[in-house]
Parts: structure tokens; sequence; C-alpha cells
């Protein structure tokens, strides 16, 4: 057994992160629990994010908010550690990416405000489940995103352009992965765009911004749901002095299950 076949929970996921034996993207990983994207922000900030992502619901859905200086999100996973608990980490400083280390415990502030923010990884097993293709999961990559010509809503010091992940799959298909992703509002929920990637200021399916280019077949079409990205191309646009988030793909895994996020 691999490693990451023998990572069947958010516990297990966590553990081998922690020891520094998972350092790559989680996509597939613990089947049935929920993960989520980490931005992590001094106080002073941690305000004007939580307002935009009240304002934009769609890409930064939240699942917990600590208190600062707190690296337990204890609403999702009560015995976890922000610092050391996913697989890397992006250290952001003005808007450029400093470090990326897999484990943020030497750049811990006692004021650090932390976000975790729903993750369409959530919602692959759902759509495996119901015989959809998931084709990061078929090509064992990680999953293509996209910075798009779609502007979010400013919020204080936050603003920026939307990003989307992008699976592609037939118009049939597409159209059976909007009824099943559409039950996961907190884990971005049913696709914003289907198809025409021009149309949301994409020229080249093929070059991502973030992660890895996945086939698309002659009959399928790209389809884009809102991303958890979204804040590291807000970072860029806005350059906060300071903020910690994932690393794109390296998802922090949770303890509670996909489908206690699933409507009814």
């Amino acid at each position: 057994m691999t490693l990451r076949e023998s990572l069947q929970t958010g516990t297990d996921v966590r553990a081998a992160c922690r020891s520094g034996e998972l350092t790559e993207q989680t996509s597939g990983l613990a089947g049935g629990y929920a993960q989520a994207n980490l931005a992590i922000l001094p106080r002073e900030l941690a305000f004007d994010f939580l307002l935009f992502c009240q304002r934009n619901p769609k890409p930064c859905p939240l699942l917990d908010v600590t208190e600062p200086g707190d690296f337990v999100p204890r609403t999702v996973a009560a015995d976890a550690d922000l610092r050391t608990d996913l697989p890397r980490y992006r250290i952001w400083r003005d808007g450029e990416i400093v470090d990326e280390p897999t484990d943020i415990s030497g750049y811990w502030q006692d004021d650090f405000v932390s976000f975790v923010i729903g993750c369409s990884f959530t919602f692959e097993q759902a759509m495996l489940s119901a015989g959809l293709p998931v084709r990061h999961i078929e090509q064992g990559v990680n999953v293509p995103m996209f910075r798009t010509n779609i502007p979010t809503t400013p919020a204080g010091k936050f603003s920026g352009p939307l990003v989307v992940s992008m699976r592609p799959m037939t118009p049939a298909q597409a159209i059976l992965t909007v009824q099943v992703t559409s039950r996961y509002p907190d884990v971005h929920g049913a696709p914003i765009h289907l198809g025409s990637p021009d149309q949301i200021g994409i020229t080249d399916i093929t070059q991502p911004d973030f992660g890895d280019a996945v086939s698309v077949g002659e009959n399928e079409i790209p389809v884009f749901w809102a991303c958890g990205v979204t804040p590291q191309a807000v970072a860029m646009a806005v350059k906060p002095p300071l903020m910690i988030t994932h690393a794109p793909g390296c998802m922090f895994v949770t303890d509670v299950r996909d489908e206690e996020l699933a409507s009814a």
C-alpha cells in the first residue's frame, strides 16, 4: 500500500503532513472528508478579510475562523495544528511569494487569525459516485486553476480577480455535475461557467495559472467552479505586508464528513 492509499481519514492526512511524509497535493485523499483552503492574516487585517469572505461566498465559503493566535480550527478538526497539518504553505510578503515551507511554526505570530475556507476537492467523491469524471484524479495531477476577468466584490483593503478551478466533461455530464455539486454550497457549490473560457478571460486552457494542465477531449467542455485560491490572487493584487496561505492543491483535510456539508 502506498502512502496516499493509506491516508483514509482527515486525521491520517494531518499526521502525514505533520511528520513531513506528505508534501504534495491532496486531491483524492481521505475520501468522504471535507477539504479546505487556508488563509492566515494578522489581526489588523482580519476584519476586512472576514468581510471579503462574507461578500464573496462562492470563492470563499467559510468553514471556520480562529481566535487571534489560536492555531487550532476547533469547529472542523479539534486536534489539528494549522502550523503543521497541511502538506505545503505559501508565505506572501507585499504580494510576492517568499517561501513555500511545509511547516509555518517559525513564522507564527500571536496575532494571526486563520480562515478555513471550503474546497471543491470535497465534492469530488460525490462526483465520482455519480459516475462523473474528475480528470486530475484520473491523471494523478493537481487540479488546473485560472485567474479570470471576473472581479470579486471588494471589502476594506481586499479586492482582486476571481480564480476558478476546471474539470472537463461532456455537456451531458456537465448538466449532472451541476445537480451534484449544487448540494455543496459550503465548498463552492455549482459551477459558475461552462465552456467558452475566453468569455471569462482565460486565453489558453492548457496553461493554468495554478495547478497542472489536464487533457480535454474533443467532445468535452471545460467546467469552471469558483476556487479558494482566489485569496492568493487577491494577495497579488493588494499586496498585504504578510499573508500565509496553503500552496495550491495542498489542502487542509478536516474531520467534517462530506455529507455533513450537503444540502437536502
